[in-house]
């Protein structure tokens, strides 16, 4: 439809003071055009500006309190309807608006005020305005385009952009609008998922049937936005992050997703409507189990904060179909089972069957004749399809919704065909089965060589299939890799995804035909690393035989690496053998190995630490060598955790209080705000409202501890809570013989003196890997000394000791807001972040912990007064070692152990090797030289518990402090000062 042409301006009365429908139209020239859609034609079907290009600029009228907005650019269909919308989304007025129109062009010009109908007087918000009309007029885009690629199984897929005419009219007409999020409307979403998707009559479903609905209903909200901001981004063609990561523990997807997207309310009253309660509904979900421990859950909070500070990003990552094993406890021994979490579906996941590629292993490499030169060519043996499922992530307070891809393992339709027509039915059944058993598993036990094996494919299988994507992707807009440092940034979260490395190097080489000199320019500007671990003895090492039976051509190209960095190394150090073994990426010996950190230093520009303290430990002892060569290279950035799902979404009593106190939510997205609670530090009513909140939390998790184990506990007791991964070095063998220290002095007190004691409910929880025996003791212990406890008369509400099974993230989103006390006590220089403790310290909760990981850094926050510290410090460490049996431990530790050994909890012959790791000189952990010092900081506790002013005060400070380490920061950090990328906010 053509537009008319005036000779005198077309005066178009607007008033947005309340929200119009996006369909709605006050002129035959305002087409029901959306934004979304308007941007799909930016980038797909209309002409270039014109050559003086977009303007827009803002006339001040003195007459009058509106400021005009005067816009030329090319004319197409919707773009009245995108400035609107832009304005309305502003929250501005438009008082009216007038259109002039020549050839294909126009002027338009709109009077708006704020939202009261007042002149916008600020220059910053100005241009703020200015620079959203730009965003979302200019286009910069051509005609409409075909594009035609081959996917990895050999069907080609036809992609057409939408064109002009009546064809894109009816399209645009079809879909010009987003979702509404009224409660009306959010019900019938809900009522046709039951009908249409769950298969359920409307009029009877259950409540996991409504979870279902409920959260495909929100999916679609999520896909909806992470479309446009896949268009927008298409469009702007920034530089983007890829975060690779082998693991992301995400936990409970609904309630982070609604709050994000701002429709938690709104969806709630809905249901309530509907006979059913929120909380009651979401509880339905299940976690989603990707990932173990920090490194997975840290991964999960990085996702949020890219996508909350609009950052360019995507998330890569394997879909297993086991996560990490569900803990089962019988008579209080650990059993592992089968974590089958995607028995009943994964509505949030959308999986893109058309999304697939080809990865291969085994094989030869052959050279043939190319250029007049020879070339390296991978004949693989085995090829299998890696299949995208794509699982959006919103961002808060924003619409830009990026995407988390999941990889899962398919057969190749190449090897199916040659079974099938060979009749050998059996062996195509054969190969299915070892192709999706790739993706199978969350950490196979690799204590065999088939485990080593199947470790190894999973990495390979994820970086290739990745890779693939990413170059994909970056070729849509460009014909060359002259700009692949610019537009694209590789994050390797810790070594497991170091394969990339080579993988990039052989596609560039082999596949597209680049020098070796000016691939390796390119892989050494886009690749940046970070690495959690704290000893040599640890770091990733690949045999080499397996490498090269597994990946021929990859084993040749890291020697190449190898070979050209020790040469160029020796021209810097000479011929220091030691060194240069020591930093060779191939290490020699009985077992020859590739080690893979060594790769990664190698290659990136990069090298982070995840706190200041393991910063230090890189430096001066891990990676000493490599830091004398390229000290410009390692830099930390501290690990920081999302508040809005540690307090948002887990504590929504203290978000509210929160907010109350500061006057505003917007502490949600700008973290720093959080501060501000420092000025009220002193004041008696938000003393009253923390300490409401505190027990309302604490009666919750007394609710779930009683219908747990059966075990009712006194809510105004300290809760004392550790929960984390069960290992030596994290120490819950000292945090049970100190709760054996205090049962025996209970057990010894008169009773006048036992009403002086403060009353303790300890709680432990975490998973010790299967194959870890002194770890699985410890559980043991654990469940045989709340025995003792528990059903001691004599001790009564003074003491309880609680194991909280199979814990995963949502056990946490319970549990740490009803945390008095945490303890982070693991030895000085095992742990290289600890992002646990920034959970609890954002709930308030007070800190007991040695001086590790981010706690030092914590400690230079909150002051060392506000937490309860103790132990051997970092550089005492190594020297304490040394001491060995001359090691000099309290008496009070020596009972302790004794009683332990002499069976006085029973399982004696059991326990015997759990009290051998801390005596006779076996003790690496310190446990019976920081013994001493851990009593004296849980006294210190007790002191300050019994003060419940100070108490309360030390509280508020906690979360006051908490800002630094939230996960914005973090990446903020990165983005600035490893990736070189800027934020691109969706302008609608």
């Amino acid at each position: 439809m053509a537009l008319p042409l005036h000779s005198q301006p077309v005066v178009i009365p607007f008033s947005f003071s309340s929200p119009r429908p996006r369909n709605s139209s006050s002129n035959s020239i305002l087409y029901n055009a959306s934004l979304t859609q308007s941007l799909r034609l930016s980038c797909a079907a209309q002409p270039p500006p014109f050559s003086s290009s977009v303007t827009v600029h803002a006339d001040n009228l003195s007459d009058s309190a509106a400021i005009a907005f005067v816009i030329r650019a090319r004319n197409r269909i919707g773009l009245l309807q995108v400035i609107t919308r832009v304005f309305k989304v502003l929250n501005l007025r438009v008082e009216k608006a007038t259109v002039e129109f020549e050839d294909d062009c126009f002027t338009k010009t709109f009077y708006v005020t704020d939202s009261h109908g007042k002149r916008i007087a600020d220059g910053k918000s100005l241009d703020m305005i200015r620079k959203a009309l730009m965003d979302s007029i200019d286009d910069g885009t051509g005609a409409p385009e075909v594009k035609v690629r081959p996917t990895g199984r050999g069907v080609v897929v036809r992609r057409v952009g939408l064109g002009s005419g009546a064809k894109t009219e009816r399209m645009l007409g079809l879909m010009d609008r987003f979702l509404k999020n009224d409660p009306a409307s959010l019900q019938k979403d809900i009522l046709d998922h039951v009908e249409y998707t769950v298969a359920r009559s409307r009029f009877s479903f259950d409540d996991f049937e409504a979870y279902q609905a409920l959260a495909h209903s929100v999916r679609d909200r999520l896909i909806e936005r992470c479309h446009d901001t896949q268009i927008y981004l298409k469009m702007k063609d920034p530089k983007r992050i890829y975060f690779l990561s082998l693991e992301y523990l995400m936990g409970r997807s609904l309630s982070n997703s609604v709050i994000n997207l701002g429709v938690r309310d709104q969806y709630a009253e809905a249901l309530s409507q509907l006979g059913f309660e929120f909380e009651v509904v979401a509880e339905q979900e299940g976690d989603a189990a990707l990932g173990n421990g920090g490194l997975a859950r840290l991964s999960a909070c990085q996702m949020d904060s890219l996508a909350t500070l609009d950052y360019p990003a995507w998330g890569y990552g394997l879909r297993y179909q086991y996560g990490l094993f569900r803990q089962v406890i019988l008579d209080g021994y650990q059993h592992e089972q089968p974590d089958y979490w995607l028995n009943f579906g994964n509505p949030w996941e959308i999986e893109r069957i058309h999304v697939t590629y080809p990865v291969k292993f085994y094989g030869t490499v052959e050279e043939v004749d190319f250029n007049g030169g020879k070339q390296k060519v991978w004949v693989p043996g085995e090829t299998v399809e890696a299949v995208a499922y794509d699982n959006p992530i919103p961002g808060y307070g924003t619409r830009n919704t990026i995407t988390l891809r999941l990889w899962a393992a398919k057969p190749s339709d190449q090897n199916n065909m040659e079974s099938y027509n060979t009749g050998d039915y059996i062996n195509a059944v054969v190969d299915r089965q070892r192709a999706e058993t790739i993706s199978s598993v969350l950490y196979p036990d690799d204590r065999s060589y088939q485990g080593k094996e199947l470790r190894l494919k999973q990495q390979y299988f994820f970086v290739s299939a990745s890779l693939q994507d990413i170059i994909r992707r970056y070729k849509d807009t460009h014909n060359n890799f002259d700009d692949f440092p610019d537009k694209v940034a590789l994050q390797l979260n810790d070594t497991q995804p170091s394969l990339v490395i080579a993988e990039l190097m052989r596609v560039l080489v082999d596949e597209e035909n680049l020098v070796w000199s000016k691939a390796w320019d390119i892989v050494c500007k886009v690749f940046s690393f970070t690495t959690h671990t704290v000893s040599r003895d640890n770091l990733e090492k690949v045999p080499v035989d397996l490498l090269g039976s597994l990946l021929p051509r990859h084993l040749q190209i890291i020697y190449d690496i190898n070979f050209k960095f020790i040469d160029d190394l020796k021209k810097k150090i000479g011929t220091d053998y030691d060194r240069l073994s020591r930093m060779s990426v191939v290490e020699e010996g009985a077992v020859k190995s590739i080690r893979m950190a060594n790769l990664s230093i190698v290659c990136a520009h990069t090298v982070n630490g995840v706190s200041r303290v393991h910063w230090e430990l890189l430096k001066t002892r891990i990676f000493k060598d490599f830091y004398e060569l390229w000290p410009h290279k390692f830099h930390y950035k501290t690990n920081g955790v999302t508040q809005r799902r540690w307090i948002v979404v887990s504590n929504p009593n203290l978000c509210s209080l929160i907010s109350k106190w500061l006057g505003t939510e917007a502490w949600i997205r700008e973290v720093d705000l959080l501060a501000g609670l420092r000025e009220h530090a002193a004041d008696a009513e938000l003393y009253r409202e923390w300490k409401t909140v505190r027990m309302v939390n604490k009666m919750r998790l007394a609710e779930y501890i009683e219908a747990m184990s059966g075990i009712k506990v006194n809510v105004n007791a300290m809760f004392d809570v550790q929960i984390k991964r069960i290992h030596e070095y994290k120490r819950q063998f000292l945090n049970i013989l100190g709760i054996i220290h205090r049962y025996d002095c209970i057990k010894n007190m008169e009773k006048n003196d036992r009403r002086k004691v403060v009353p303790r409910v300890c709680i432990i929880g975490g998973k010790a890997a299967p194959g870890y025996e002194i770890a699985k003791k410890v559980i043991k212990l654990c469940h045989a000394v709340a025995s003792k406890i528990n059903n001691d008369p004599d001790v009564g509400d003074l003491l309880k000791l609680v194991f909280i099974p199979d814990y995963n993230v949502s056990v946490a989103e319970l549990v740490i807001p009803g945390a008095d006390l945490s303890q982070h006590i693991s030895t000085a220089g095992h742990e290289a972040s600890g992002t646990g403790i920034m959970k609890f310290l954002m709930n308030g909760c007070l800190l007991l912990a040695t001086a590790d990981g981010s706690t030092v850094e914590i400690m230079e926050e909150l002051g060392a007064e506000n937490m309860f510290l103790f132990g051997a410090k970092l550089h005492e460490v190594p020297v304490l070692r040394e001491k060995g049996q001359n090691l000099k431990v309290p008496l009070q530790f020596a009972r302790v152990v004794r009683m332990v050994r002499d069976g006085y909890f029973g399982f004696q012959e059991h326990f015997k090797s759990l009290c051998d790791s801390v005596e006779s000189g076996n003790d690496f952990y310190l446990v019976g030289y920081d013994f001493e010092s851990y009593l004296e900081a849980q006294a210190a506790a007790d002191k300050a518990f019994v003060d419940e002013e100070k108490w309360c005060r030390m509280s508020i400070l906690s979360t006051a402090g908490s800002a630094r380490f939230s996960s914005d920061r973090t990446m903020e950090e990165y983005a600035e000062k490893t990736w070189g990328i800027k934020p691109c906010r969706c302008p609608f």
